[in-house]
């Protein structure tokens, strides 16, 4: 995930707003408790959430890989007054510091954790989403955008994680490396989506942003 140096990308953490303490020790808590930390969000990108979310002023917000809840408490700070966030993740064994850390968020009446199998549970919602945030599993990327860009508004927006899979999008694809070609091909698809407007930001391993301007 390492793009610029540890020096630049200092720099730029020193002229971005600092982490809420809440955030803070979520991320402390994460790094020291839980497996794969380099997964959750982070200082950096964290604050790019909340600006985006701020920016846009959203009134429904969909999450599809929660891990410990992070990347939910970021977006949840731009959400209007009446807003909510919806936010799903299959793994069981996050559920309480997930839940710990959203009952300490000022935001908490706002965000709903539900957890299991977000291809089971997104055609049981019944909303329409300003703002549609993925990352969870890369294998179905494709099969998390095809089911939630009805439920997208027109001028909504999906944002797809981890796009630039540490590098690998521009390296020769290994013969044993079945996940870069999924990242590929996935790219690839809102590149060639004309109902939407995109832009690939490289924002530690790549956010990929689509716009809807047409159902």
């Amino acid at each position: 995930m390492e793009f610029i140096s540890k020096e630049l990308d200092d720099y730029v953490c020193q002229h971005t707003d600092k982490e809420p303490e809440l955030l803070y020790n979520l991320n402390r808590k994460t790094n020291i408790e839980v497996l794969r930390p380099r997964m959750i969000s982070g200082h950096f990108q964290g604050r790019t959430l909340s600006m985006f979310s701020k920016m846009i002023q959203p009134e429904r917000i969909l999450e599809i890989g929660t891990y410990t809840g992070y990347s939910a408490l970021c977006l949840a700070e731009g959400l209007k007054e009446n807003g909510k966030l919806i936010t799903i993740d299959i793994n069981e064994e996050l559920e309480d510091i997930i839940q710990e850390h959203i009952d300490q968020s000022e935001f908490k009446h706002k965000i709903e954790l539900r957890i299991g199998d977000a291809m089971k549970i997104i055609p049981e919602i019944d909303e329409t989403f300003d703002i549609v945030f993925v990352d969870a599993d890369k294998q179905n990327y494709a099969n998390y955008y095809d089911l939630v860009f009805d439920k997208v508004k027109i001028g909504g927006y999906i944002m797809s994680d981890n796009v630039l899979w540490s590098g690998k999008v521009i390296e020769e694809v290994l013969p044993n490396d079945k996940d870069t070609p999924i990242i590929l091909d996935f790219n690839a698809k809102i590149q060639q989506d004309e109902r939407v407007e995109n832009i690939l930001l490289p924002i530690r391993d790549g956010i990929l942003i689509a716009r809807k301007i047409k159902d």
